[in-house]
């Protein structure tokens, strides 16, 4: 069965979806602490000549930052010239940012000036006057027809990215998307030369509604929500999609994940370091601080046949499991991969046709950059919110992470 649940419990929201009675995305919302899509009017607190970063007063405990390739202007962005970040942005100056990445740590949130609106079908870029295309979408002839449709529906010069699920939508639907978001910008603007500053000029949906907007197709059965609010504002916001999900949504205050075994044993699985494969391998996840490292192990798997088909079968489970692990645990940043050593060429291509097959659910961005000379996989996934081991665990005060401590 495949479904989205939204969980609310004590004023946080636990969204998830399920595939094939899997969980394969899991996220808590505290909605007074999500930040990530929030557009600010925000006042430089100071230049970091030496970072090639500014610091950006945006009205949170901590000051965001803007990297200098993030301030430039997109239309200036790629024309060859190094730019200094005292050329671009001064101390005291008021800009209008957005957050891509949630503060972590000791760092602040990440910031952008170049300004991305989502939608289901397309995202709004009112700072490019561009017409970009999912490279997912690989028809020339489906690119030239969206193309052809962004110059029509386009306004003043405000760009916009098709994205994978416009495939094949009517250019109506694409149409009142566009003007959704459009209009929701021009309100901004509207808002963005008045006092105080720092401003929130626009906060980001609920993670409710982002995950039914990007995630919501016609293999999804049902939207279970146990929150009668929640229910409500979902209903009476559906008009802000550009489909229908009403007939599938259900409310069931009884609901709880907390009582549905198969979901309490995926999380479990998902905050332990090592997983265990149907087949008796197994597969080991270290996530530090610059990258996460996955091990792949036959374990009690000794296969039927030949060393050879039991390589290639663990290493096939395994790719389906790590990139359902990698998509649940919110994993990003660079990701290297130990598949276990194939010597047939044809079976190291099954194996990275499968994951990448597998890697293309996600909605997040990841790309498979090489294989290294020693066979390790390389890959790379964006970064965009805390990893779900955050929403559960704390550092450990005695061994400081490492999870050793001295005798």
């Amino acid at each position: 069965m495949n479904y989205i649940f939204i969980d609310s419990l004590n004023g946080v929201n636990r969204v998830g979806i399920v595939e094939n009675n899997r969980l394969v995305e899991f996220h808590l919302e505290e909605q007074e602490k999500r930040i990530v899509g929030n557009i600010y009017r925000g006042r430089v607190a100071n230049v970091l000549q030496g970072m090639e970063a500014a610091f950006v007063d945006i009205g949170e405990s901590k000051n965001a930052y803007l990297y200098v390739k993030e301030a430039l202007p997109k239309d200036v962005l790629y024309n060859g010239r190094i730019y200094k970040i005292s050329e671009i942005i001064k101390s005291g100056q008021e800009v209008i940012v957005q957050v891509i990445k949630e503060a972590s740590g000791n760092k602040g949130a990440k910031l952008t000036t170049h300004i991305e609106m989502p939608g289901r079908y397309l995202v709004f870029t009112p700072f490019s006057n561009k017409i970009n295309i999912s490279k997912k979408i690989k028809s020339s002839s489906k690119m030239e027809n969206l193309k052809d449709i962004g110059k029509r529906i386009m306004k003043d010069h405000m760009g916009l990215i098709f994205r994978t699920a416009s495939e094949g939508v009517e250019e109506s639907v694409l149409k009142e998307e566009y003007d959704i978001l459009y209009n929701i910008y021009s309100k901004i603007e509207k808002e963005r030369n008045f006092l105080p500053c720092p401003k929130l000029l626009y906060k980001e949906p609920s993670l409710a509604y982002q995950i039914i907007r990007d995630n919501y197709n016609e293999s999804i059965e049902k939207i279970i929500v146990n929150n009668k609010e929640i229910y409500d504002n979902l209903i009476l916001t559906e008009n802000l999609y550009p489909f229908k999900f009403s007939d599938k949504i259900e409310l069931d205050t009884e609901f709880s994940i907390s009582y549905n075994t198969d979901i309490q044993l995926d999380l479990k699985v998902a905050l332990q370091r090592e997983v265990s494969l149907k087949s008796g391998g197994y597969i080991v996840i270290d996530e530090t601080e610059a990258l996460t490292v996955v091990d792949v192990n036959t374990g009690k798997f000794v296969g039927t046949s030949s060393l050879g088909d039991t390589v290639l079968k663990t290493n096939i489970e395994a790719a389906e499991e790590i990139a359902r692990q990698i998509r649940l645990r919110d994993i990003g940043g660079i990701i290297i991969v130990d598949f276990i050593d194939m010597r047939d060429k044809d079976d190291v291509s099954a194996v990275l046709s499968i994951f990448k097959k597998q890697l293309q659910k996600d909605k997040i961005k990841t790309n498979i950059i090489d294989i290294t000379k020693l066979g390790l996989v390389e890959l790379t996934r964006k970064k965009i919110r805390r990893p779900l081991a955050a929403d559960f665990y704390k550092k450990c005060p005695i061994c400081e992470g490492r999870g050793n401590i001295i005798e």
